[in-house]
C-alpha cells in the first residue's frame, strides 16, 4: 500500500492535558482548537511542523497514532475522548498500519513461550508503536558507542546511544526498535530489519534528551557455533559518533513496567537480554527519592564476569535498592551455575515475591533459558507450598508475567 495513504496523526492526550491553551496559541496554521472538554488537532490543517511540541508543559501534545489517511480521527471524535485510542501493534494483513511481515514475525516469536503475549501491567504507560516504517524511517545520530565487556572477553557487547534530535520518538522501558542495516544480501534484496530492546528509560539515556541506548552483541557465530557475521550487529558495533542510522518502530505493548507505587520487579536475564532490565532498573533508580517503594530482584547470567554487560554499574547500586544474583557458567575451576540455579538457591525469597500480588516478572534472553527458568519457579513454589501452574495462569491474566526470548 502506498505511503500516501498512511497518516501519522498528531493528537493530544486528554488524560495529561491541563487545558492551558499554549498549543493553540503556538500553532502557526490554526490546526488546534478546543471546547469545554478537550483540546484537539485538525488533521486537515496540521502540517506536522512540531512548533507546538516544545512549549507544552505536560507533553500531552506529543501524542501520535498511525492511521489510514481516509480514516483519520475527526475533530468530533477527538472532542469526545477521555483517553487516547490504542495504536494497533499488528494490524490485519494489508491494513495501512500493519507491521512489516518480518517485524510481525519477530515480535510474535519473541513472546511465543509460556502461552504467548500477556497483557501489559494495569498501570503501565500507554505505549506508542509503529510510528516509523520501512518506507519512512526515523533518522538517529550515533552519540556514543562503548564496549561493555572486558578486553579479554570472548564476546564484544556494546552500549550504543542514538539521538533523534527534533524527531519525536517516544519509547518506554521494555519496548524494542528496529534497525535497518544499509546494503543488500547476496540475492540483491534489502537487508531485513532487526529488533533491539531499548536499554534506557523513557526520559532518555541522558535525562531529558531525545535519545535511546541499545545493548548489542557482535554476532560472529550462530547458535550451533558455526562462523557467521551478523549483519545488523556488526553494522551497529562498528558505528562511530556522528554516523546516521535508519530506525523504525517503536514496537511492543505488553513487556512494559508498572507505574504504580509499591510494584515489585523480579527480573531474569542473560547477556543482552539485560537491556530492558537495565531500562527498568534505571527508571526506578532515577525515582528513588520519590518513596515509591517496591522491591527489585535480579537474576543475571553470563559465562564469566568479564562478559556480563553493565557489571560495574550494577555493583555500584545500593544493596537495599536491588537484590542482585549473578550466575556464571564458565568460570575455570568452578561448577557451572545458571540463572535457574540461583533462583533455586533463593527459593524462599523468590516464592515470597511470586506470591505477592504486587510482583511483576520479566524474563529476557536466549530461548534456551525458558524451560529452565520455568522449572526453577515450579520447583521453588512446590517447596514453598504454592501451586506454580495456577499462579502462573493468574499472573499472566493480570499482566504480571512477561517473557521475551530470541
Amino acid at each position: 500500500m502506498s505511503t500516501a495513504e498512511i497518516l501519522r496523526q498528531h493528537l493530544i492526550d486528554p488524560e495529561i492535558c491541563i487545558r492551558c491553551n499554549t498549543c493553540e496559541e503556538t500553532c502557526p496554521v490554526d490546526a488546534i482548537t478546543h471546547d469545554a472538554r478537550n483540546y484537539v488537532v485538525n488533521p486537515g490543517k496540521c502540517d506536522g511542523c512540531n512548533a507546538c511540541i516544545a512549549p507544552c508543559p505536560t507533553g500531552a501534545i506529543d501524542s501520535w497514532r498511525q492511521v489510514a489517511k481516509s480514516a483519520a480521527y475527526t475533530i468530533e471524535e477527538q472532542l469526545a475522548w477521555d483517553t487516547l485510542p490504542p495504536q494497533r501493534e499488528v494490524a490485519e494483513p494489508g491494513a495501512p498500519d500493519a507491521l512489516p511481515p518480518e517485524i510481525a514475525a519477530l515480535v510474535t516469536a519473541a513472546s511465543a513461550g509460556q502461552g504467548g503475549v500477556a497483557p501489559a501491567p494495569w498501570s503501565a504507560e500507554k505505549a506508542s508503536v509503529n510510528l516509523y516504517t520501512l518506507a519512512k524511517p526515523a533518522k538517529a545520530t550515533v552519540t556514543g558507542n562503548f564496549r561493555l565487556t572486558g578486553d579479554g572477553a570472548s564476546s564484544d557487547v556494546r552500549h550504543i546511544v542514538l539521538d533523534f534530535g527534533a524527531t519525536p520518538f517516544p519509547v518506554l522501558e521494555g519496548q524494542t526498535i528496529g534497525i535497518l542495516p544499509p546494503g543488500s544480501d547476496a540475492q540483491g534484496r534489502r537487508h531485513y530489519p532487526r529488533l533491539y530492546s531499548v536499554a534506557s528509560p523513557r526520559d532518555g539515556e541522558r535525562p531529558r534528551y531525545n535519545n535511546v541506548a541499545l545493548t548489542v552483541k557482535r554476532v560472529t557465530e550462530d547458535h550451533q557455533g558455526a562462523p557467521v557475521a551478523g549483519v545488523a550487529s556488526n553494522y551497529l558495533c562498528d558505528l562511530a559518533k556522528g554516523d546516521v542510522v535508519d530506525v523504525i518502530g517503536p514496537y511492543g505493548q505488553s513487556f512494559l513496567m508498572p507505574n504504580h507505587a509499591g510494584a515489585n520487579l523480579l527480573m531474569v536475564c542473560t547477556g543482552t537480554g539485560s537491556a530492558p532490565m537495565r531500562a527498568m532498573t534505571e527508571r526506578r533508580r532515577r525515582r528513588i527519592g520519590l518513596g515509591e517503594d517496591g522491591s527489585l530482584m535480579l537474576f543475571f547470567g553470563a559465562r564469566v564476569e568479564e562478559e556480563l554487560p553493565y557489571f560495574g554499574p550494577l555493583m555500584k547500586l545500593p544493596r537495599n535498592f536491588i537484590d542482585i544474583n549473578f550466575a556464571f557458567s564458565r568460570v575455570p575451576g568452578e561448577p557451572k551455575r545458571y540463572v535457574q540455579d540461583r533462583i533455586r538457591e533463593r527459593g524462599p525469597d523468590v516464592v515470597a515475591l511470586l506470591s505477592d500480588p504486587q510482583t511483576y516478572v520479566y524474563v529476557c534472553g536466549l530461548k534456551g533459558m525458558e524451560e529452565g527458568v520455568a522449572q526453577a519457579f515450579a520447583d521453588v513454589c512446590r517447596e514453598g507450598g504454592v501451586e506454580w501452574e495456577a499462579l502462573l495462569a493468574t499472573m499472566r491474566q493480570q499482566g504480571r508475567y512477561h517473557l521475551e526470548t530470541y
